[in-house]
């Protein structure tokens, strides 16, 4: 039996967001495709126990819908869109996508791992930042529970 094969798990769905985290800056500093980029993760990386199905929608999701993202999140930010630190800005894309993408995933899970994610990856106090946009966006798209 397939060992990945059974429910996604909570810690599956963190692995998959950790690692297009690092895919998502790495387009943003290459270019390179999408394909390529996933490609690479999978060869390069331990992504046993990742939601793989996951971590494809969100490496091709986030590069085929970036500039809709950017013109999201973009008018919640404090400095413009161009002095953004490229952590952050990765961050606010995965962020951004899977409130507007995945209303599979409750926006407070959303908010939640981003922090997360922001603790780990990016600047001392880049959470406080990257929660107070995204909380701005939920507050825009109106989305279910969100006051």
């Amino acid at each position: 039996m397939d060992p990945t094969s059974g429910p996604v798990t909570p810690g599956m769905r963190h692995k998959a967001r950790h690692f297009a985290l690092q895919a998502i800056y790495q387009w943003q500093m290459t270019g390179y495709s999408a394909e390529e980029i996933e490609k690479q993760f999978l060869e390069d990386q331990p992504v046993r126990g990742t939601d793989l199905d996951y971590l494809h929608n969100l490496i091709a999701g986030i590069i085929a819908n970036c500039d809709e993202l950017d013109r999201t999140y973009e008018p919640h930010l404090s400095r413009p869109l161009k002095d953004l630190d490229e952590v952050d800005k990765a961050i606010l894309r995965l962020g951004t996508y899977e409130l507007l993408y995945r209303q599979d995933v409750p926006y407070r899970v959303v908010i939640n791992e981003s922090i997360m994610l922001a603790k780990e990856f990016a600047e001392q106090d880049s959470h406080k930042f990257v929660n107070g946009v995204l909380d701005k966006v939920v507050h825009a798209l109106k989305l279910p529970g969100a006051h």
